[in-house]
């Protein structure tokens, strides 16, 4: 199946700043359409159906998950999340760059369906500068807060999996390297030859 848009992945433990890194880059990049997973754990305050997420019953989830309807899916801290497969399909085959936030879970099992895919890891510039993120964010009691410092360790074991490495250190500077791995993206010989399908036939190349 040939796609002329791109499939980015962007995996990070909690606190790396990942998500503050997306929010940025869709303010300045209008060509990236977001892609909006399934989950059955609860809305965080200000989160809202949709946007954030598609918050589903453990049940809803399931029923879709036996009927093929994921993409990819994982169960994350007691929670599942997926992504929906014929939504990403329909997207790069209509030449829109689809961007995952995913876990390595997911991020390995989307490389072995789509071989195109574009996997980029957010490093924190350390773990301690990771827990401090975390304890400024609010969101997690202690016992949590921990947890999730446990398992960015065993997240982070799995960076070298990815094509690119991003360390968030300084924020612009994450965020700028992350923009040239996208502008890079859209380069590359399969895409080109997707999206310029008439010269490509012009040119012997199909």
């Amino acid at each position: 199946m040939g796609y002329t848009g791109s499939m980015l992945m962007l995996v990070a433990p909690s606190g790396a700043g990942k998500s503050s890194l997306v929010k940025a880059l869709l303010e300045k990049d209008s060509a990236i359409q977001l892609s909006i997973s399934c989950t059955t754990r609860s809305p965080r305050p200000g989160e809202e159906n949709g946007r954030e997420y598609h918050f589903l019953t453990k049940e809803d989830f399931l029923k879709r998950k036996e009927a093929g309807d994921f993409l990819e899916w994982a169960e994350v801290h007691g929670n599942y999340y997926g992504t929906s497969k014929s939504w990403i399909e329909a997207q790069m085959q209509s030449g829109k760059d689809v961007l995952l936030e995913i876990d390595w879970q997911g991020a390995r099992q989307i490389q072995k369906m789509i071989s195109d895919t574009i996997w980029i890891f957010i490093l924190p510039p350390s773990i301690q500068a990771l827990e401090e993120r975390l304890r400024k964010r609010g969101q997690d009691d202690e016992k949590t807060i921990l947890a999730r410092v446990s398992a960015a360790k065993d997240e982070l074991s799995h960076a070298r999996e990815a094509d690119y490495l991003v360390v968030n250190d300084l924020f612009e500077s994450a965020l700028f390297e992350l923009r040239q791995i996208i502008s890079t993206s859209r380069l590359r010989a399969s895409s080109q030859l997707s999206k310029h399908h008439q010269l490509a036939t012009e040119l012997g190349l199909q």
